[in-house]
């Protein structure tokens, strides 16, 4: 393979036919299927800004368009959601493949399609006729480079034909990645297994209510995340028990086999961790300096190349009844619609709102029935068949409970599980029946047919308030903190999402699924979810952190606030100046790098009795402002510390559990700084007992670690130079192939920012200091002249490698500056640098 690659980009065939992918951008073409004509406009950055007549060109022409540009990335989207992966890369993908066929994502979105609004479905419909249309004339490396490359192992693969469920599939893998708290609650289980409960509580706190912002004000309380934890007894009391014993040996094996496997499975909008979320907020016009509200957003998610959004624009040559969208943003390719941005009257953010919406069951399983209330339950089973390239056919048999499938079938690890979990769920009781085998089920909204499809036209067409709080109750997976601004002055929050109401316990643990007194009773009302229009204060912000406290629960698991204090306290400072907000000063708000951690921990360091290279370390950081700048020796001296502290003190942990070093690890850090005695201030391996002691311990080794990795003069140390972002194509970026890596990805790029730091350029403390996620693009809208709103994407439009839009952006991002946004008609006549007419034939 490296051969062909070197021969294709190299030599002189190959710039010829890497260009044969390149879409035409400019001039007229002929269309089958439009019924007028429509107009692409293109800015040098390629944005497309789509005109059309009717509402059936205008999704036609931006699933054209965005085949044209992403078409292998939306052929891989949809290869992913239906677990059909195996078909083109081998027998690495099948357990991927069979853990999306369990879930049946495909299934359900072909569920959700039928019950698609007429006006809905004729758009998903009439984008799927646009993608195939640019594929009718188009194959092989002229739809897309790796295509070529896919020929060496599946040769003679073509492309099937677009449909709208391809589209509402990827909606699933959305829902998989911002899911919920399966992780946190594994967590807890296996600490569980080494601590008492008073100590797992302490390393998962709950939301520092009356201490860091929740989204809407008001007083707010929470049980500690210690009582949810201990075994549930037969009866499936909603209190939990403390626990006698701790679990055993086999338990927490497989538990750290059950966190293994999630790690495993598909992560196409980033990895699982309190860095999966995102920045949003808007100031009221009364702050501002127009008078008319500004909205800012930046999703943090898992880098790819290219970036998991795309930018688009649609509008209609006249809004009447036949045409409805005057709309730019962000969006998914593969998907009609704008997901996150404005139209010519609102606009709007989203962040991750992560409510507990998916629990484990322990079911007692006899042949195809299952036990419920001492009754024998027939299972639902489906058979599939999972295609392999090179390789033989993998049959599947999935089956199913009333709350969902059994996914014990997906891997031995999970029938270990089942067998472990009993002795959690249900102590001393035996199974019902000798012949009766423990398994375990998932229940997940997102297995049931949902709006969401709607829910994003909705938003798209939306004049105001109401329609918008319409739009976001039809919003139901993954559900997200909906942030709201208007042309008329209005600035407002919704939360939307089909949340659970559970019988009994709290979701933080798997229950026995052979009683009804266990499970779900319905879903929260949408009326009773927290809304506010109009706040006092003239400004909300979401950042993942808690809600309030007012309504009916939505998880244990928030994100502890961090980054929306910053958020706040920028915003705050500027109001207690009196200084006017615009929108260059929300964008100076995304890119703040203040490190709370390094603010809690230094005057601690400053205080310490030190000498040799934790002296020196102490000398480094003093007067440090606390700003993880990629140029800053110190911010990259503090994270080596920081990732150097949190093995020291809590390497002993279940592999499973041992610290990313995020929000949650702040905290129980900083709590710790208050008791200098706690058992947890030990170090093994430099014999450090006490807060002081250790503390000084992780200065030393880090300094010395410091200097291994950047040489021994400080001068030359930069956070940059140890916290870098590669680019990494989905495909082929880590082949291990030196060729292909170098066409397809890009980078190294070297960034400040870190984990709870408004820049949220995260990294994980266990696996080294590159980065891991990442604003995946950055947007400010300026509700009184949506010309001068600016937006960034992480990569570019385009997914063809070399194409002068496959990175542009790139570096704009890296160097933390926006492009323009034009929006109004003589905006992107005056930006357009390609024109293209699309045409029906004879036209």
């Amino acid at each position: 393979m490296t051969v062909l690659v070197v021969a294709v980009i190299a030599a002189g065939l190959g710039w010829w036919t890497v260009q044969r992918s390149f879409p035409t951008a400019s001039g007229r073409t002929d269309v089958p299927g439009l019924a007028a004509p429509a107009t692409v406009y293109r800015d040098d950055a390629g944005v497309p800004h789509i005109v059309a007549e009717t509402d059936a060109d205008l999704f036609f022409a931006q699933g054209f368009v965005h085949a044209q540009d992403r078409f292998w990335e939306m052929d891989l989207r949809r290869h992913a959601t239906a677990g059909r992966l195996a078909e083109l890369f081998g027998e690495s993908q099948v357990a991927s493949d069979a853990f999306v066929r369990t879930l049946d994502w495909r299934g359900v979105a072909e569920q959700e399609y039928l019950l698609l609004d007429a006006e809905t479905r004729a758009a998903f419909d009439a984008y799927a006729e646009g993608v195939n249309s640019y594929l009718d004339r188009r194959s092989g490396v002229e739809l897309s480079l790796e295509y070529g490359l896919l020929g060496l192992q599946r040769p003679g693969y073509e492309p099937e034909p677009w449909t709208a469920v391809d589209s509402i599939a990827w909606l699933k893998a959305m829902a998989w990645d911002l899911r919920s708290n399966l992780g946190d609650e594994i967590d807890r289980a296996l600490l569980s297994a080494e601590l008492p409960p008073e100590e797992v509580a302490r390393l998962h706190p709950g939301f520092p209510f009356g201490a860091k912002p929740t989204i809407v004000d008001g007083p707010v309380a929470a049980a500690p995340a210690a009582e949810q934890i201990g075994p549930i007894g037969t009866d499936a009391a909603a209190s939990v028990a403390p626990r006698d014993e701790p679990l055993a040996p086999g338990h927490v094996d497989a538990l750290a086999s059950l966190a293994s496997t999630l790690d495993g499975l598909p992560e196409l909008l980033g990895p699982e961790g309190g860095d999966l979320g995102s920045n949003s907020w808007v100031v009221s016009g009364a702050l501002t300096e127009s008078g008319l509200p500004l909205l800012a957003n930046d999703p943090h998610l898992g880098p790819a190349m290219p970036s998991i959004w795309t930018q688009t624009a649609l509008r209609c040559a006249e809004l009447n009844d036949a045409c409805h969208y005057d709309v730019s943003g962000f969006g998914f390719a593969g998907l009609p619609g704008i997901v996150i941005g404005h139209n010519d009257r609102i606009a709007w953010g989203l962040t991750n709102m992560a409510p507990d919406v998916a629990d484990l069951y322990l079911e007692r399983v006899q042949g195809d029935a299952y036990e419920l209330d001492g009754t024998l339950v027939p299972l639902t089973v489906r058979e599939e068949v999972i295609e392999v390239a090179g390789g033989e056919s993998v049959e599947l048999a999935v089956r199913a409970t009333d709350r969902g499938p059994i996914v014990t079938d997906i891997s031995a690890d999970f029938a270990r599980v089942a067998e472990d979990f009993a002795a959690v769920a249900a102590p001393g009781e035996p199974p019902a029946s000798a012949e009766a085998e423990l398994e375990v089920s998932l229940q997940w909204t997102a297995l049931s047919a949902g709006s969401t499809p709607r829910a994003i036209l909705a938003l798209n067409r939306a004049r105001g308030w109401e329609d918008f709080r319409a739009a976001a109750a039809l919003f139901d997976v993954p559900a997200q903190n909906l942030l709201y601004a208007d042309i008329d002055g209005n600035i407002g929050y919704q939360a939307p999402g089909r949340i659970p109401v559970r019988a009994a316990g709290d979701g933080t643990l798997p229950v026995p699924g052979w009683t009804s007194a266990n499970g779900w009773t319905g879903f929260v009302d949408f009326a009773t979810l927290p809304s506010v229009l109009n706040p006092e204060r003239g400004y909300l912000v979401t950042a993942n952190n808690a809600v309030d406290d007012g309504g009916p629960t939505l998880t244990s698991d928030w994100d502890l606030g961090y980054r929306a204090e910053g958020v706040e306290r920028r915003l705050g400072a500027l109001i207690a100046e009196g200084r006017p907000i615009t929108g260059d000063l929300m964008a100076e708000i995304q890119l703040d790098t203040r490190d709370a951690n390094a603010e809690a921990l230094l005057p601690v360091i400053a205080e310490l009795d030190l000498d040799g290279d934790a002296a020196r370390g102490a000398r480094l950081l003093d007067g440090w402002s606390g700003a993880a700048d990629a140029d800053s020796a110190e911010a990259a001296y503090f994270a080596v510390f920081w990732r150097t502290l949190l093995d020291r003190m809590f390497g002993d942990l279940p592999e499973a559990t041992r610290p990313e070093g995020g929000d949650r690890w702040f905290s129980v850090v900083h709590t710790l700084l208050g008791e200098p005695d706690s058992t947890w201030w030990a170090d093994d391996g430099s014999d450090a007992a006490g807060r002081d002691a250790v503390l000084a311990a992780a200065l030393e080794a880090a300094w010395a670690e410091a200097s291994d990795r950047m040489g021994d003069d400080p001068a030359d140390w930069r956070w940059g130079r140890l916290h870098t972002l590669t680019l990494e194509h989905s495909s082929f970026g880590s082949s291990g192939i030196g060729a292909l890596e170098w066409a397809f990805n890009r980078g190294p790029y070297e960034l400040g920012g870190g984990s709870a730091i408004v820049n949220a350029i995260g990294w994980d403390a266990r696996l080294g200091y590159e980065v891991d996620w990442v604003p995946s693009m950055r947007m400010v809208v300026d509700l009184d002249d949506f010309d001068e709103s600016t937006w960034v994407n992480l990569t570019g439009v385009s997914g063809h490698a070399f194409h002068r839009n496959y990175d542009d952006q790139a570096e704009l991002w890296r160097d933390q500056r926006m492009r323009p946004w034009a929006f109004s008609v003589g905006a992107v006549r005056e930006t357009s640098r390609d024109v293209l007419q699309l045409r029906p034939p004879g036209d």
